[in-house]
């Protein structure tokens, strides 16, 4: 799928990575919905960003059905197609860096919910959409769901989406829809609560590695991309 003037959905898209993403691909000539849960937010990334003919603004929690379903409805009701959905909307509980054996039960469930179910949700709902385009859908994991850390629950959480990259590119190949994981490695976003690691990347690489996966031409399937600083010894 060659990006020239396509359709794209990006799932918790108001700041960070997802935002970043978002820029570029309105730079570059392409359509884009963001969802984001706060009303707030939402408005000021709108605001802030302009191309109101070609920017989509849409309040829905990512582990939420019926918010993720009706997401995708608006934005090809609004544009005419889907091409591409992006599953970035997810977060580390506020208990972290605790583990599963000190930190606070009561804050997990959200997490899990929308970093694990979040995909998921929006597979089902796009992936109709991406066949009759022969788009592709992108899940943001992480190098945590590559390397093991000590009972670390978020760590669990993007291993649980880097199985689930793999297993539904085995449905989508065989209907004509790419799927990549990106795995971004120590990163600039507000997950680093304690304070950025000082070689961590800039969103923006993160974001250009997403923009590459999406511009594959038709026929590619590029499964997986890994990047990390360099620095980041795990």
């Amino acid at each position: 799928m060659t990006m020239t003037g396509k359709t794209v959905l990006i799932t918790g898209a108001t700041s960070g990575i997802g935002a970043h993403t978002a820029r570029l691909l309105l730079d570059r000539g392409h359509r884009v919905a963001v969802t984001g849960r706060d009303e707030t937010r939402l408005k000021a990334f709108l605001d802030e960003t302009g191309r109101p003919d070609r920017l989509l603004g849409i309040i829905a929690d990512a582990a939420d059905w019926p918010a993720t379903q009706a997401a995708v409805t608006r934005t090809v009701a609004h544009f005419g197609a889907l091409h591409a959905a992006v599953a970035n909307a997810g977060f580390v509980a506020a208990d972290h860096p605790r583990t599963i054996a000190d930190g606070d039960p009561e804050l997990w469930a959200p997490m899990v919910l929308t970093n694990v179910l979040g995909p998921a949700l929006l597979a089902n709902a796009a992936l109709p959409h991406l066949e009759a385009t022969g788009g592709r859908l992108v899940l943001i994991g992480s190098v945590a769901g590559l390397k093991n850390s000590p009972a670390n629950l978020y760590s669990a959480t993007k291993w649980a989406v880097t199985g689930m990259a793999e297993n539904l590119r085995m449905y989508a190949t065989s209907r004509g829809v790419g799927v990549t994981l990106v795995n971004p490695g120590m990163t600039d976003t507000p997950f680093w609560q304690g304070g950025v690691p000082p070689f961590a990347l800039s969103r923006e690489p993160v974001a250009e590695a997403i923009c590459f996966a999406l511009g594959q031409p038709a026929g590619v399937d590029l499964n997986t991309l890994t990047i990390r600083p360099v620095g980041q010894p795990v």
